[in-house]
């Protein structure tokens, strides 16, 4: 499914409130910055601001720009003051060409962060609770009772179906999250294997039709109903409501280190009042060294050493994209507010 993507500010049409004592400017922000094809509204943000997550702060709506609400290629963003606060404008490149204004597709407008790196993981990657895979449907064979299917072929499912569903998500049991701290299983990770439409339904058997697959399907595969939800893809960065202190519990592809663009998993969720588009800090843990003085063991202190922004949120777990590493990471760091 081909998804919109508008902007960071698509929804914000007043004046945000502004508390200047949160915004923090770099000491060397531009007179201007020229929006190019590749930008991304954290990058420019970034540009001008050392907590470039409040940016929608201190956005100004220009009443002359045909629609404010968006920020394309061309543009000039600037940072003024008014009243002695600082304000982000942007000088728009639609210009009045008499008889007529020049359109802009909406399409075009530049989006938050790189979603080429999250959108699977923004309509397709599940978490799911303990024993929800073990007890959905699994497939029994392949069309012509081949082993291995892919897109176009047919799967023969059994298990428990609701006639009234005609979609299915096809499955594969990935990691168990586990909260480091306390041992608690936060949720099990549902690897997306494919999708299908229902054909046909015999007692517990069903006939589907494979309509998407991003590997093979395989014997002992899971059906799971496709989630009916709005794909939320404006992100609006801001600051957690409540104190936060988690931890990075995984990587995208079952690695321990992370960089900047990697996607990870955080052991703090909705329980948590987490809310997709906040920020987070992430921290290198702090060591321990002997002191040669006094001959004690000494912890160090915590070293911030990255943020990263929350994308889809479950119940116990969020996944997050890295966007700044200033130093590498790796799972077990923590992460708090920014």
């Amino acid at each position: 499914m081909k998804k919109t993507i508008l902007g960071l500010l698509s929804a914000i049409v007043l004046v945000a409130q502004v508390n200047a004592d949160e915004v923090q400017l770099r000491a060397d922000y531009p007179d201007q910055h020229v929006v190019v094809k590749g930008d991304t509204l954290w990058d420019i943000s970034n540009t001008f601001l050392k907590t470039p997550w409040m940016w929608p702060e201190i956005w100004h709506v220009n009443p002359q720009i045909a629609n404010p609400h968006l920020i394309y290629p061309g543009d000039v963003v600037r940072l003024i003051y008014l009243d002695g606060k600082p304000r982000i404008v942007v000088d728009s490149r639609v210009v009045k060409l008499s008889p007529q204004m020049r359109a802009l597709d909406q399409n075009e407008a530049i989006s938050t962060i790189p979603l080429d790196r999250i959108n699977n993981f923004l309509s397709r990657s599940r978490v799911v609770m303990p024993g929800e895979l073990e007890a959905a449907p699994h497939v029994v064979s392949g069309e012509s009772q081949r082993l291995l299917t892919g897109k176009g072929d047919r799967v023969y499912a059994r298990g428990t179906f609701d006639e009234s569903i005609a979609a299915y998500g096809i499955y594969r049991k990935g990691q168990d999250y586990i909260d480091p701290q306390t041992g608690e299983l936060l949720g099990v990770e549902a690897i997306d294997i494919a999708s299908s439409r229902m054909r046909a339904l015999d007692n517990d058997v069903a006939t589907l039709a494979i309509t998407r697959s991003t590997q093979e399907v395989r014997l002992g595969d899971r059906l799971i109903q496709e989630e009916a939800r709005a794909i939320d893809s404006n992100f609006y960065p801001s600051a957690p409501d409540t104190e936060i202190a988690g931890e990075i519990v995984a990587v995208e592809g079952g690695i321990s280190q992370v960089g900047k663009m990697s996607i990870v998993v955080i052991n703090r969720g909705q329980r948590e009042n987490l809310k997709v588009g906040n920020i987070l800090a992430i921290y290198k843990r702090g060591g321990e060294v002997r002191d040669s003085v006094k001959g004690d063991m000494v912890r160090l202190p915590d070293e911030r050493a990255g943020l990263v922004m929350l994308f889809r949120t479950f119940e116990k777990l969020s996944l997050g994209l890295v966007l700044e590493a200033e130093r590498p990471l790796t799972t077990t760091d923590l992460v708090r507010n920014p």
